[in-house]
């Protein structure tokens, strides 16, 4: 799929700005637009087919996000991650997400447990076919966090999710990591499906640290080539 396929802007019931967030954001995080590219808001004009105030709208909701950022001179701008902000980022996900697989194991219903089955099935489809782990990782995400019924802590983490999704992106970019994801997030079901709580909740911190150190290691090597 081509940039401009991909930020074309279908007229769906869907309001027009919801759409051109969701495709900006998403161009980000595949990295169509790369850390650091500067976005004219011209060429996004021509790119989604939309006004010139929807894309100032959308521009201003990824910059809450921390998506973007304006410099200065320069305009708009895609953000990019240091190492130590990736380091923060991770250790607090960490935090966040033992909590909710210990959450989801005491409070998800039967059904939740049957969707986060068919959740890991959808990201294993996804590695096998060539689709998007990461879109197939969100919903496995969205049953844990919404099964767990805490939702002050689906709304901390979903804060977080912009961000994280660009260093998602980079590491699922290693090759084997995906591999190795799937088989962390088998770890995940099966501490749910045993009951085991205390499984649960360090299978998931497991998960976010093993992808921090990934990314971590592909931005020290990035920060290294710019020296």
């Amino acid at each position: 799929m081509t940039t401009v396929d991909a930020l074309r802007i279908n007229r769906v019931p869907a309001p027009i700005r919801v759409q051109v967030v969701d495709n900006l954001r998403q161009a980000i995080v595949d990295r169509r637009f790369a850390p650091g590219q500067r976005l004219i808001e011209r060429e996004l004009v021509e790119l989604t087919g939309v006004s010139r105030t929807s894309i100032r709208e959308a521009l201003r909701e990824l910059a809450a996000e921390g998506l973007v950022k304006t410099i200065p001179n320069k305009g708009t701008v895609v953000a990019s991650v240091s190492r130590e902000e990736a380091a923060n980022l991770y250790q607090v996900r960490s935090v966040l997400e033992g909590l909710a697989g210990r959450l989801f194991v005491e409070n998800a219903t039967d059904e939740d447990r049957r969707r986060l089955v068919d959740a890991l099935r959808m990201v294993e489809s996804a590695a096998a076919t060539g689709a998007s782990v990461l879109l197939a990782k969100d919903h496995f995400y969205h049953i844990l966090f919404v099964g767990g019924g805490n939702e002050e802590l689906r709304i901390l983490i979903s804060g977080l999710d912009a961000r994280i999704s660009l260093l998602r992106s980079l590491s699922l970019s290693v090759p084997g990591r995906a591999s190795q994801s799937i088989s962390e997030l088998r770890d995940i079901v099966d501490a749910v499906l045993a009951n085991d709580v205390e499984a649960a909740a360090k299978a998931c911190s497991r998960h976010v640290e093993l992808a921090g150190a990934v990314a971590q290691q592909l931005l020290a090597g990035q920060e290294q080539g710019k020296q």
